[in-house]
């Protein structure tokens, strides 16, 4: 459908090297983007481009430190050299970290305030904040103007267990979403929009040692009882972002900005009840 035909427009996707990146490069590219990949470091941008062929338009390598506003600059600078606009940016930069979590042996007053420090660091500044200001201005110099989706999480909506750090600055990037959603909407109309994806529960390098038995894949405690919490019973599969991510940066969403959209089978509405 024409509403969801993304030809010639220019996607930058930061983050893209992890499980759930990696499906949404691929669904931009579906959908017919020209895609600008941002890694820290070369050879996993170029592993990830090169796992992107089979398109026809292009697919580039970049490398990108999305905490450094001079590398999100510099980056930003040679984009628009090789491909004269950027219309899209995807970030999915973010992450925990150990030394930021509980335990049974580790209190919350135990937490390192550099840990917990560099956690919203990674979520909130290099998640969303930084690179909204370089590829945001950017965008807002595109005359056809141009979408920014940020990756919240269901922490922003329930806060889980054992990851404070993590919760805490997920909820600030679905907040920080609705304020620049509101922002730029004020200053440039319906040219620019900002929304975010909430993810449910999918099965990553990331989680799966805390959601299944290392010896022999069964579900651990915490594992069944998200499965118990989510009415679809099943978690999810990297594909099953493609189609939010697509309609968000769509025409197909033309009047929607501010919102965050949970991809959660049902999680985030479930009373438990």
């Amino acid at each position: 459908m024409p509403l969801f035909d993304l030809t010639g427009k220019t996607a930058v996707i930061l983050g893209g090297t992890g499980v759930l990146g990696s499906a949404m490069a691929h669904a931009l590219m579906a959908a017919g983007a020209d895609l600008a990949f941002g890694a820290r470091k070369r050879a996993d941008a170029e592993e990830n481009v090169g796992c992107l062929g089979g398109y026809a338009h292009a697919a580039r390598p970049y490398v990108i430190d999305a905490s450094s506003r001079e590398s999100l600059q510099a980056a930003c600078d040679a984009i628009l050299a090789d491909f004269g606009k950027i219309d899209i940016l995807v970030n999915a930069v973010g992450g925990n970290l150990p030394e930021a979590t509980t335990n049974d042996a580790k209190s919350f007053f135990d937490l390192s305030p550099e840990a917990l420090a560099k956690v919203v660091d990674l979520n909130l500044m290099a998640g969303a904040v930084l690179p909204a200001q370089v590829f945001g201005r950017a965008i807002v110099a595109n005359p056809d103007g141009g979408v920014l989706v940020h990756v919240s999480s269901m922490n922003a909506f329930r806060p889980l267990t054992r990851i404070p750090g993590y919760s805490a600055a997920k909820a600030a990037v679905s907040n920080f979403t609705q304020w620049l959603a509101v922002d730029l909407a004020r200053a440039y109309g319906g040219k620019v929009r900002v929304n975010a994806i909430a993810p449910g529960f999918f099965l990553t390098e990331q989680n799966r040692i805390l959601l299944t038995k290392k010896e022999d894949g069964a579900l651990t405690a915490r594992g069944r009882t998200i499965l118990a919490q989510t009415p679809m019973a099943r978690f999810g599969e990297p594909d099953d972002l493609a189609g939010t991510l697509v309609w968000l940066c769509s025409d197909a969403s033309r009047f929607v900005t501010g919102v965050v959209v949970p991809v959660d089978g049902g999680f985030s509405a479930f009373s438990g009840v």
